[in-house]
């Protein structure tokens, strides 16, 4: 391809409104402005031609999963189907073309599929070996009676401080292990190879391509919940070239362990010292789980069950960790869902440097009293969209539990725009589709994409709480400008001096009627001015 690319035909993202041409010279972008102006100016360069879609710049992920959901792709993936018979119909399958595995595993299964979102383990029974399925959200593994039995796991087995073995009610193991308890049968799974590990990443890295995603944060960069460690796999493949996605890793915060392990993360973090294409200098702190399992950090009980969900971290010595590393430079990625954890982290974050660029995901439960602390303490709200609508899960496993006041204070994006904060943009992917067309399409309408898993439920397209709905140009901005921000990446912006991270859309997603965002296409994506999907 041509040392010099002008993006012509279509309309260009920029900063406060449109462009209409884009030239790149050497990967950089050159110039933006008129079409006219700037065919005077390169009449060499080779056109690329938008066909009246949009140019935007690369999307970043702010928070997501990359190996694990490509490792999850290799194996028995339930993602792409839904339902109890489309289960085990899937798993039968893959059991029957896969003779020589020891486990049977994979993931992606939803909880609102099952009745009160829970599985059982005679569900897996008909295998003729140990089964272990991680809930699409990786809060909870489906296992069988012979990883129960493998696992030493009975009814006399004490759940582990960090999360809940399910019982029937006699007390027996009914097969679904919440949180922390899925390492009881998780880490009994036959490991990945490095090889293993190195091909999901590389497919991961091609799909997101195909999305428009040219960066990412990685939420989980350590061992948890059956997962090995990613971070060799990362330094190698940075190392080697291969790894072309601008990357910053979130180290995992042992929630075993207290600051004792600081020194270990500075360690990690100079291990990845130096290299073009991935830092590692971000901690991740999960401070709860979710609300569909009870395990999210809620300030009043739960309706119905009682209970008020878990803080990982003791909130007396949260505070002290977070200062010891934002004193040492780290950003710290909390993921927050109830509000009294999103209450925790933002006290923890109270004093911290803002230059850090800390960040708070999911912020599914927000008090109105809290809503204003993100701009005051310039600490930015990464936003899983997706998950704004009336899906089933929403409508039978959150709203009935979390009671009508609270559930009002879900997903409050407008809210938190009116009070100058910043965002992020992610998907949490394998937890829900990595395509930031579709986040975009829910933070503007607050229903559910078309093609999505529930989008024939039926109130999908009814909005969920559509007063806290985003316009598209603040989330797309949150996608492109605010993630990059997060990651300290140069891109994310279309403007001389960036480097052409660009993704063409088939369409101009502002065009649109707003109900039909979910529709536009990635055509092209480029990385410093290279095509690393379609052209």
């Amino acid at each position: 391809m041509s040392s010099s690319l002008l993006f012509r035909g279509g309309r260009v993202f920029v900063p406060g409104g449109f462009a209409e041409a884009v030239l790149v010279r050497d990967g950089v972008i050159a110039a933006v402005g008129a079409e006219s102006d700037l065919v005077r100016l390169a009449p060499d360069a080779e056109p690329v031609d938008l066909g009246g879609g949009l140019l935007t710049p690369g999307f970043t992920d702010a928070h997501i999963h990359p190996v694990q959901a490509g490792l999850e792709r290799a194996k028995c993936d339930l993602a792409e189907v839904y339902g109890l018979d489309a289960y085990t119909a899937k798993i039968a399958d893959y059991a029957t073309r896969n003779p020589e595995k020891a486990w049977i595993d994979g993931g992606g299964w939803d909880m609102s599929a099952f009745p009160g979102g829970l599985p059982h383990r005679s569900q897996l029974d008909f295998l003729d070996r140990p089964a272990y399925f991680v809930q699409r959200d990786h809060h909870a593994a489906w296992v069988n009676t012979r990883a129960l039995e493998l696992a030493g796991i009975t009814k006399d087995t004490p759940d582990p401080a960090d999360g809940r073995i399910e019982r029937d009610p006699d007390g027996t193991p009914s097969g679904v292990l919440h949180e922390g308890a899925m390492d009881l049968v998780g880490l009994l799974t036959p490991r990945p190879t490095p090889a293993d590990v190195d091909a999901a990443l590389m497919d991961a890295q091609a799909h997101l391509f195909s999305l428009g995603i040219t960066g990412w944060q990685d939420a989980i960069v350590g061992s948890y919940a059956g997962s090995d460690d990613q971070l060799p796999t990362y330094i190698s493949a940075a190392s080697s070239g291969r790894l072309k996605a601008r990357v910053v890793g979130a180290l995992w915060w042992d929630r075993a362990q207290g600051a004792e392990q600081i020194p270990s993360l500075v360690e990690r973090r100079a291990s990845a010292a130096g290299l073009d294409r991935f830092r590692a200098t971000s901690v991740k702190i999960m401070q709860d789980g979710i609300p569909e399992n009870f395990t999210a950090a809620v300030i009043e009980p739960y309706c119905r069950c009682g209970g008020t969900g878990l803080s990982y971290i003791d909130p007396a010595l949260l505070g002290g960790y977070v200062k010891e590393l934002d004193s040492l430079g780290f950003q710290v990625h909390f993921h927050a869902i109830g509000e009294r954890a999103v209450r925790e982290a933002l006290d923890a974050l109270t004093g911290t440097d803002p230059a850090n660029r800390h960040h708070v995901a999911h912020v599914q439960i927000i008090t109105p009293q809290d809503v204003p602390r993100f701009a005051e303490l310039g600490v930015t709200a990464n936003l899983q969209a997706l998950w704004a609508t009336h899906h089933l899960q929403m409508d039978e496993l959150c709203i009935p539990f979390l009671g009508e006041e609270r559930s009002s204070w879900q997903y409050p994006f407008a809210d938190l725009v009116r009070h100058g904060t910043r965002f992020a943009g992610g998907s949490d992917w394998p937890v829900s589709s990595a395509n930031p067309l579709e986040a975009m399409h829910v933070a503007v309408n607050r229903t559910e994409p078309g093609g999505s898993v529930h989008a024939t439920y039926p109130t999908a397209q009814t909005p969920f709480l559509p007063e806290q709905s985003l316009d598209l140009r603040t989330i797309m901005t949150a996608y492109t400008e605010g993630s990059a921000w997060i990651n300290r990446s140069p891109a994310g912006v279309i403007e001389e001096g960036r480097p052409a991270d660009l993704v063409v859309l088939d369409r101009d997603p502002f065009a649109l009627d707003p109900k039909d965002i979910w529709t536009t296409k990635v055509v092209m994506t480029f990385l410093d001015g290279e095509p690393v999907h379609g052209g």
